[in-house]
Parts: C-alpha cells; sequence; structure tokens
C-alpha cells in the first residue's frame, strides 16, 4: 500500500523538509509515504480566489495516481483522533488500496474536489500553516503506525 501525500506548494522553508523526511525515513518498507508536491499559485493584489483554489484543486486532482481512495483534509472535516488514525490506517492497509491525502493550498480545496472525496478529515480546529500541516500529518501517520505496531513512539 502506498499513502500519496498531494499538497499544494513545492517550496517549503527547510525545517518542514527536514521534520517529514526524518518521519519518512522511520516508516517502514510496507508503509511507503510518497509526497506529491504542486505549485502553489502566485495571489497578487485583488487575487480571484476562487478560480485559484479551483486550480490548485484540479493540479492536485491531475496528480494523483489512478485508483487512490481519496482523503482530503479539510476545516470542516471530521475531527479525528490519533487513536481514530490508527484505525483509519489499519483499516486502509489490510485494503491494500493506495490512498491519497490531499492538502490544499492556504485558500482551502474546491468543492468540486472535495465532492470527489471518500472522507474529509481535519486535524485540529485550530488553524495552522499549510506546512505545519505537512509535517503534522507525517508525524501523526507514523505515530499511527506505532500505535498499531506497539511501538513505544506513541505514549498517549
Amino acid at each position: 500500500m502506498h499513502i500519496h501525500l498531494v499538497a499544494v506548494g513545492q517550496k517549503m522553508p527547510a525545517w518542514v523538509d527536514d521534520a517529514c523526511a526524518d518521519f519518512l525515513k522511520r516508516l517502514p518498507p510496507e508503509l511507503k509515504l510518497n509526497p506529491i508536491l504542486v505549485p502553489l499559485i502566485k495571489r497578487g493584489k485583488n487575487p480571484d480566489i476562487k478560480r485559484i483554489v479551483r486550480d490548485e484543486s484540479r493540479n492536485l486532482l491531475a496528480a494523483i495516481p489512478a485508483g487512490c481512495l481519496l482523503i482530503a483534509l479539510d476545516v470542516l472535516g471530521k475531527r479525528v483522533t490519533t487513536e481514530k488514525l490508527s484505525k483509519l490506517l489499519d483499516g486502509w492497509m489490510q485494503q491494500g488500496q493506495d490512498i491519497a491525502l490531499i492538502i490544499g493550498g492556504p485558500d482551502g480545496l474546491s468543492d468540486e474536489l472535495l465532492q470527489q472525496t471518500s472522507m474529509k478529515i481535519s486535524l485540529s480546529d485550530l488553524t495552522f500553516p499549510h506546512p505545519l500541516i505537512r509535517v503534522m500529518l507525517v508525524e501523526q501517520l507514523y505515530r499511527a503506525w506505532s500505535i498499531l505496531s506497539h511501538h513505544p513512539y506513541h505514549r498517549g
């Protein structure tokens, strides 16, 4: 099974790339996480946000490998705990279907994309910068795997 982390934004600060790389190398070979990054569309003065979100969402969809189960991170999605995420991960691993976890740009995802997803999840009611969400999601996937594997990383 592959999990594709499909996100808007290619040029991240070094701390984002370093933190993600650290957790990616900890994951076992049977749980491969593949980052797929699409460019952020520039926002100038008086940007057409609706068009930008539509275009970024279409770029995300185009980048997702065929046959993936689509799961969006969305502010209005179902809140999940770490334990719930580990149960979801276990189910995904049992199914063996590839997963695409989708993170939009700073203005979110289009309704067009959200309607195509199987699930919408939220990591928190708080608002975080998108680079931080990327790190948090990769860490939480590692933590979810550690729960399933009885690894001592998760002590919650």
